[in-house]
C-alpha cells in the first residue's frame, strides 16, 4: 500500500498493509532460507547476525506502527534502516567468506536496496507529516 496522502492513522497502524513491511518480511524469510546451509560453526556467528538483522527490519516497522505515531514512528523506522544497513554489510561478509556466490550477493543486494528505498520514502513521509502537523499547531496558537 502506498502512503501518498496518508497520515499516521488506522491505515498505517496495520503494519501488514505497508509495502516496506511486506518487502522486508519477505526478505527476512529469504535470509533465513539463505543461511540454512551456512557452516554449522557459524550458527552463532554470521548466521545468527544476519537473521537478527533481517528480522529486525520488519520488526521495527511493526513496532513503529504500534507507537503513538509521529516522531516515535520515525525513530522506529530509522532503527529498521540501521538494521537493513547492517544486513547490507553482513551479505558482503557472507560473500567474501564464500558462503554465498557473487551472483546471489548481487541479487540480494538489489532487493535489499529496494527495501531501503521504500523504507526511506516512508521515513521521509512520516517526518513530513510531523513537520506539517507542528506547523498547523503553531499557526493555531
Amino acid at each position: 500500500m502506498s502512503l501518498v496522502g496518508l497520515r499516521f492513522d488506522d491505515a498505517m497502524r496495520d503494519f501488514r498493509t505497508l509495502t516496506a513491511w511486506q518487502r522486508s518480511h519477505a526478505f527476512a524469510l529469504g535470509v533465513y532460507k539463505l543461511t540454512a546451509p551456512f557452516p554449522r560453526e557459524e550458527l552463532y556467528g554470521v548466521t545468527s547476525q544476519m537473521r537478527r538483522s533481517a528480522a529486525s527490519v520488519p520488526t521495527n516497522i511493526a513496532e513503529g506502527c504500534g507507537s503513538d505515531g509521529g516522531l516515535e514512528m520515525a525513530r522506529f523506522l530509522q532503527m529498521a534502516m540501521r538494521s537493513a544497513t547492517e544486513l547490507d554489510y553482513q551479505l558482503l561478509l557472507a560473500r567474501d567468506l564464500g558462503f554465498i556466490t557473487g551472483e546471489a550477493h548481487q541479487s540480494l543486494e538489489n532487493e535489499l536496496s529496494a527495501v531501503k528505498r521504500i523504507l526511506n520514502a516512508l521515513i521521509r513521509k512520516v517526518r513530513s507529516d510531523v513537520r506539517s502537523q507542528m506547523a498547523r499547531r503553531k499557526a493555531n496558537i
